[in-house]
């Protein structure tokens, strides 16, 4: 997955390409030239090529050829729009399908990056599928520190948008776990070479991509369970906020309980009692004694 405000910078309009290099070379295209490019490769396709259709990586065999697709989040924008892309693999091609020139780019990308040409289909399917997880690790880095970053302001009871921030976090690595493991998937499916259209001796690359995949994966995984660490301190501080809360409401409970039923004694005027005329200084005394053994008591308990 690469940032998209980078990958935007390369792009071109060229709707059907094929990159001029020495080695293997793959062919790119668009839906609106797909069947052509298709029939023009000697490829047989049943389905239909909708690329907005397309909600998660796979790859499944069918007659003649390997085919599925990749559907990549955003850097930018992991809740949102993807890159969305169908591939087609034969003993001696490579047809990508994509919409948004990212495959296009991609390419141009990797190419400058590499000091060595792709020289066989393998290595480029590796290089390609490495480069979407080419800067995962330091994405996923940046949600550890948002995590940190969330974890000492729990601490410093500056909890304000919490929930909202610990929520479209974990909604955004749950994406990415999802994601991620979608892509182990494919890894195997390839270095199982049911068709057998890859060199043995070259399928350790897919065992590669897959290794890194579900890698992210587990950091991933950790992560979450980070958020969910986060997210129970957050809660403990509420917690503990509503006993202080509660405890304050109960020792005012527990001293004026006794006062009003005090005030409702003395409140019934009843005719023989003793304190009618002169009792007033009295209640008071009683009143203030009260309050002093329930501070006492209080005190004894560590209540306060």
């Amino acid at each position: 997955m690469l940032d998209e405000q980078i990958l935007q910078t390369e792009q071109n309009n060229e709707t059907v390409t094929t990159e001029k290099s020495t080695g293997f070379e793959p062919t790119i295209t668009d839906s609106h030239n797909a069947a052509r490019v298709l029939e023009e490769n000697g490829i047989v396709y049943e389905g239909d090529i909708e690329l907005g259709n397309i909600g998660f990586c796979k790859i499944e065999a069918q007659q003649g050829c390997l085919t599925g697709s990749f559907c990549i989040p955003k850097l930018l924008d992991v809740q949102g729009s993807r890159y969305r892309i169908l591939f087609f693999i034969t003993s001696d091609k490579v047809v990508l399908v994509d919409d948004d020139g990212f495959s296009k780019r991609l390419v141009s990308r990797i190419k400058r990056r590499k000091s060595t040409r792709y020289k066989t289909k393998e290595i480029f399917l590796f290089n390609f599928i490495a480069e979407f997880m080419n800067r995962d690790l330091e994405y996923l880095v940046q949600f550890e520190k948002k995590l940190m970053e969330l974890e000492e302001a729990v601490h410093r009871d500056h909890t304000e948008n919490f929930q909202s921030s610990i929520a479209t976090i974990r909604r955004e690595l749950l994406i990415l776990r999802g994601y991620y493991d979608e892509i182990m998937d494919v890894g195997k499916a390839l270095e199982e070479n049911e068709n057998h259209y890859f060199a043995k001796k070259h399928l350790k690359y897919f065992g590669t991509i897959s290794d890194r995949a579900e890698r992210l994966m587990n950091k991933t995984s950790h992560l979450l369970e980070y958020a969910g660490q986060v997210n129970d301190a957050y809660q403990a501080k509420v917690d503990a906020k509503q006993n202080s809360n509660m405890q304050s409401l109960t020792i005012v409970s527990t001293v004026f309980f006794p006062l009003t039923l005090i005030t409702g004694w003395y409140g019934m005027n009843f005719q023989n009692m003793p304190e009618l005329e002169s009792g007033y200084p009295g209640v008071i005394l009683l009143s203030v004694i009260v309050v002093v053994a329930c501070i006492i008591v209080f005190k004894i308990k560590k209540i306060f």
